[in-house]
């Protein structure tokens, strides 16, 4: 991999000279345009990778579509309907024109850009993917292949070949979108039902501050969702980790993740994910 062409400090410094100073721009309405080839250079897909940094974007969208993939910790997207998390075994596709606002806290992570034409279905949302291993490795081998590297006509038809996957990848979104919140109270009760999936609502509510009810009615303002949804999507996210990552029997990955069997379990699992867990596990390892 080109490390200076990839790196994010780099290409900031060459794309958006005038941006040292990032603007405080309040709502996505008035996001501006980062352009990630100068303007009147055809744009060519490519990937910008990102070492642990610690990077808080203002609002913004792109002219090209981003297919986005952390190696290791949680990316937040924020977009206009709300905050959402993407931690490991799930990626985000965003598409171009798109209003959005990223936070990268010691992540690793890949990014590859489209040009508008080569993905002509994109969508006008964004998505989270289930990660399968054709997905992740595609991804890793991308790096090959910084965005602004030398033009070969291997590295042509390797992301002529993802584009056209790409059409098929978002087809199959995943509702698996975790929303956050700028609220500091609601966001200290998401986090804690995130990391604790066996905790109570009494147990959140004390850790938050916060009443059952002003929880469940800030909760339900903000994302649409009741504390239960979110306990159960934060339970689903953590098993899709476990499985993606570790040999656990499933039963003891249930039991894990806060689930009462091993039956519930692969019914909330199918519910979402559309297959169960040992399925998705064999798909997503070979």
């Amino acid at each position: 991999m080109n490390d200076s062409s990839a790196d994010y400090s780099a290409l900031k410094r060459r794309l958006w000279p005038g941006d040292s100073v990032v603007p405080e721009i309040a709502a996505a309405r008035d996001a501006t345009l980062l352009r990630m080839y100068p303007a009147g250079q055809q744009p060519r897909a490519g990937s910008l990778c990102s070492t642990p940094v610690d990077v808080d974007s203002h609002w913004h969208f792109h002219d090209m579509h981003q297919l986005i993939y952390p190696f290791e910790g949680a990316i937040e997207v924020e977009a206009e309907a709300g905050r959402h998390l993407i931690p490991r075994q799930l990626a985000a596709w965003i598409p171009a024109g798109v209003a959005h606002r990223a936070s990268l806290h010691k992540v690793r992570s890949v990014v590859v850009f489209f040009p508008w034409a080569m993905v002509p279905d994109a969508g006008t949302h964004i998505r989270v993917l289930l990660v399968s291993s054709l997905l992740r490795e595609m991804m890793r081998e991308s790096m090959r292949w910084p965005l602004h590297a030398p033009d070969t006509p291997l590295r042509e038809a390797f992301f002529r070949t993802m584009a056209l996957l790409c059409g098929e990848w978002i087809e199959s979104e995943a509702d698996l979108f975790l929303p956050s919140s700028n609220d500091a109270r609601l966001k200290r009760a998401l986090d804690f039902t995130a990391r604790n999936s066996a905790a109570r609502l009494t147990d959140v509510c004390l850790h938050a501050g916060m009443s059952e009810r002003s929880l469940r009615r800030h909760l339900k303002a903000e994302t649409g969702m009741t504390w239960e949804g979110y306990r159960q999507r934060s339970r689903l996210i953590a098993a899709i980790t476990l499985l993606g990552e570790t040999e656990a029997a499933i039963g003891d990955i249930a039991a894990r993740c806060g689930f009462e069997s091993a039956s519930a379990f692969a019914k909330a699992f199918r519910g979402v994910v559309g297959e169960t867990p040992r399925d998705y596990r064999r798909r997503s390892v070979s």
